[in-house]
């Protein structure tokens, strides 16, 4: 039995990711074990001054029983075997304990939805930073900023002739 590691931040981006590899046919009866890590959004840390710790609990198991709603239909096609977890903690630690209870030979998916200016934490680590994480982050939105102004400058050259 195969066993795959998918890290989900978004439900709608990984099953739009997922839709590229689960196959649509029926697959022998158990052939793949999908272990579901659901990486719920960070809130930020001023949010503590409004909501208690347990309001955010509530609200994180409100958001991973949503997420396993809208996944575990798509990956339990054809029998495959789906666990669920609650990644709390670093990605890493977690990757290599789930790697030593379920094999050394696990797939890890990364179907995270990548965000701009924002590095998303290593699922490894010795992982080298994720494609979103290269270069300052602090560059990204200006580079893109400038950009655009430079073509809206342009446009205005060229029709205020």
């Amino acid at each position: 039995m195969e066993t795959i590691i998918l890290f989900v931040d978004d439900a709608a981006y990984a099953r739009d990711q997922l839709r590229l590899h689960v196959p649509t046919d029926p697959a022998p009866s158990g052939s793949v074990h999908w272990v579901v890590v659901a990486c719920a959004p960070r809130m930020t840390h001023r949010i503590s001054k409004w909501v208690s710790h347990s309001a955010r609990e509530n609200w994180r198991a409100k958001w991973f029983a949503k997420t396993q709603e809208q996944l575990l239909p798509l990956l339990s096609q054809g029998g495959s075997q789906v666990n669920a977890v609650l990644a709390k903690g670093p990605l890493s630690e977690l990757t290599r304990e789930l790697k030593l209870r379920h094999g050394a030979a696990a797939t890890v998916v990364d179907a995270r939805r990548p965000k701009v200016g924002v590095p998303l934490e290593p699922l490894a680590p010795a992982q080298a930073p994720s494609p979103s994480a290269a270069g300052p982050a602090r560059w990204k939105g200006a580079l893109g900023s400038m950009g655009g102004i430079s073509a809206l400058f342009m446009l205005a050259l060229q029709f205020g002739e």
